[in-house]
């Protein structure tokens, strides 16, 4: 029997390219997302054909009725759950100075990038220790995606920059809470990836990659992030609960 990981936000970019190598190293997956299914056919086809069972759980994770519906499908279908993968997250809709930002754009942004992520792993989390205490020998984890935005200050989305510091945080309190049950808890730390929501600001960071920028002079890959996941909810990592993996080529190393 296959574990079973759920990615969330993973029927695109960062998330899919994750779900990819989960599905090469053997995952069965819950796919969460916000499109309907007809509309990420594709993409669902694709991890089939890695030989993934795949379940499309299509909901709001930053709503506390979806995030219990997506778990109540995966025990359904599955249920099992061995990986929880924190990937879905928003842009603010329009960038603004935090001088003038909105209120609502923070709160819209922290929904969906922070709070989804706190209360998707105490759901999870419950979960996976029923599921230690009934087999001894079950292994989970909780892998949360945040970015170089928890450390790197951006003062025109600092929506942005405030929940995935705060999702930093959270994943090393869910580390402590969890370490009796041997459930590891980790954090990687994306740089600038070529998705969607960075293709508005492609001519941006070609200039900046190109003269130096990150120490490897190129865009990262959501294959580059979904690599290091990969090795985390495989177990690589037993004794780094907490830890931070960095997939920046270098960015954020210090230089003079």
């Amino acid at each position: 029997m296959k574990n079973v990981a759920l990615v969330t936000g993973g029927s695109r970019g960062i998330g899919l390219g994750i779900a990819k190598c989960l599905a090469k190293e053997g995952f069965d997956l819950a796919i969460n997302g916000m499109r309907e299914e007809a509309d990420t056919a594709e993409s669902l086809e694709e991890l089939k054909d890695l030989g993934a069972d795949v379940l499309y759980c299509r909901g709001d994770v930053g709503s506390a009725r979806d995030r219990q519906g997506i778990m109540d499908r995966i025990k359904s279908h599955f249920n099992r759950l061995h990986v929880l993968v924190n990937n879905a997250g928003v842009a603010p809709k329009e960038r603004k100075d935090i001088l003038e930002a909105t209120e609502e754009s923070f709160e819209y942004v922290l929904k969906t990038n922070l709070n989804s992520a706190y209360f998707l792993s105490q759901l999870a989390a419950n979960w996976m220790i029923a599921q230690k205490n009934d087999a001894a020998e079950f292994k989970g984890s909780i892998i949360n995606v945040s970015s170089i935005s928890a450390t790197v200050a951006s003062v025109n989305r600092g929506e942005y920059c405030v929940a995935k510091a705060g999702m930093s945080m959270a994943t090393q309190l869910f580390a402590v809470r969890l370490g009796e049950y041997d459930i590891p808890v980790f954090e990687v730390r994306p740089g600038v990836i070529a998705t969607d929501m960075t293709s508005g600001v492609k001519d941006k960071y070609d200039k900046l990659i190109g003269s130096g920028l990150c120490v490897q002079r190129r865009w990262g890959l959501p294959e580059d992030v979904g690599l290091a996941v990969a090795a985390l909810a495989k177990g690589d990592f037993p004794y780094s609960t907490g830890q931070v993996i960095m997939v920046d080529g270098g960015l954020t190393i210090p230089r003079l």
